[in-house]
């Protein structure tokens, strides 16, 4: 709730090597995680209304946004909420596979973990410019993969999001380039299954 502040990183910058190097960790936390932060205080610093909601709330609520400050609110309060799942996905080596109830699912909906990694690059790579493909609970016991656009996150649309990599460009470029298929498979590598399977828990 505001004031917002960007959370607390389970790792070190480093931690994630040769995954995502530090250096991109550094400016895509700090300059563009708390550029979203930093936007979404000042736009709603005149709107006391909504200071009691959560960025996942202010999305949710979208609608009842003033229009002057609707679009930019969805664009940072997106931002900080989808950067703060995706950073608490990622864990340095990775849990391997899902666990629990979360790899039940995902058998039952996939047919297994290697087609759930499919689905996820494809969507991921069939997402046109900048967005996020994501791992969603559409309804009890169910997950389906969708992306959206720019910093939407799958709350508007009545879905819980269990996991989301980010697909703009500052996410990779430094080390990938134009190579958005290597980044996506070399992130699936160090996904925290055990985190995504309580928050499968907690949808």
């Amino acid at each position: 709730m505001y004031p917002f502040n960007l959370p607390k990183l389970n790792f070190n910058y480093s931690d994630l090597e040769p995954i995502i190097d530090s250096k991109t960790m550094d400016i895509h936390y700090n300059k563009h995680h708390g550029g979203y932060v930093n936007n979404l205080n000042i736009l709603l610093v005149d709107f006391p209304e909504f200071h009691g909601y959560s960025a996942e709330g202010l999305l949710i609520n979208h609608l009842k946004l003033p229009e002057s400050i609707r679009q930019a609110v969805i664009n940072n309060a997106g931002g900080h909420l989808n950067h703060t799942l995706f950073w608490d996905i990622l864990t340095p080596g990775g849990s391997v596979k899902p666990i629990d109830e979360i790899k039940d699912c995902i058998d039952e909906c996939f047919g297994s973990f290697d087609q759930l990694k499919n689905r996820l690059i494809e969507e991921g790579l069939n997402r046109f410019g900048s967005g996020w493909v994501w791992l969603v609970t559409p309804s009890k016991d169910k997950l389906e993969v969708l992306s959206t656009p720019n910093q939407d996150n799958p709350v508007m649309i009545g879905k819980k999001p269990v996991l989301g990599i980010d697909l703009w460009e500052h996410a990779y470029y430094l080390q990938y380039q134009n190579r958005r298929k290597d980044y996506l498979e070399s992130v699936i590598t160090i996904l925290n299954w055990d985190k995504i399977n309580f928050n499968f828990l907690s949808s």
